[in-house]
């Protein structure tokens, strides 16, 4: 084994309905991990991955048979992933976006700016946003690396929090305004989780992959 694991927050996961699962991402083996998460507490997730991950031999076959959701980016299919997400939401099931939209670049390893998906998602279903942080994976398995670097086992440690409160936001998925908002308000209530699994407070501003540099939170969204 690799990781002792640590689990909390497991109160916020609902038993039923559609649910969006909002995480950090620091390393490869975060993803699993999640996922393990979830559907012990009874959920089976539904991740939006990359598209060239189910091109890879036998691990696509597992993803399709699991009704993992492709991410084609920069493509005229960018927009299916979302459709695809949309319709699992209207099914009542779980749907897990990484609102990083990759595996963090901060330098410490903090999240960085968000997209919008999720907020958009969660406008225009309703469908309640709960965010998950986690720290240890990338002890284990560090950042786009994919063998374990060490013997020893590193402890993780996921939490799960209450649903970030948007309701002030209504169905307003097409409004510039509120889906900017809400995406950093969901970047901050990942980053409060961080802070509580890493025991260790964030710094202010938030990285922006765009800009290679840390910018005010108001304006990390990309």
């Amino acid at each position: 084994m690799w990781t002792r694991i640590e689990w909390r927050g497991s109160e916020h996961i609902p038993v039923a309905g559609p649910a969006i699962f909002v995480p950090n991402h620091i390393s490869s083996l975060d993803p699993p991990q999640v996922g393990v998460y979830l559907a012990y507490n009874g959920r089976w997730p539904h991740f939006l991955a990359r598209a060239n991950l189910f091109e890879v031999p036998i691990l696509g076959r597992l993803l399709r048979a699991a009704e993992q959701i492709p991410v084609y980016r920069r493509s005229a299919q960018a927009k299916d992933a979302l459709i695809d997400a949309t319709a699992a939401l209207r099914r009542g099931q779980v749907v897990v976006i990484y609102p990083e939209g990759t595996i963090t670049f901060d330098p410490d390893e903090w999240p960085m700016a968000g997209h919008s998906g999720a907020a958009r998602l969660a406008l225009e279903t309703g469908a309640p946003v709960i965010p998950i942080g986690q720290w240890g994976a990338n002890l284990a398995v560090p950042p786009r690396k994919i063998r374990p670097f060490r013997w020893r086992r590193a402890r993780v440690t996921v939490i799960c929090g209450a649903p970030v409160d948007l309701g002030e936001f209504g169905s307003a998925w097409d409004d510039r305004e509120a889906v900017r908002t809400a995406t950093i308000r969901i970047m901050d209530s990942i980053t409060t989780l961080v802070e509580q699994a890493r025991g260790q407070t964030a710094p202010v501003d938030r990285w922006h992959p765009g800009l290679n540099h840390r910018v005010p939170r108001a304006q990390a969204i990309h």
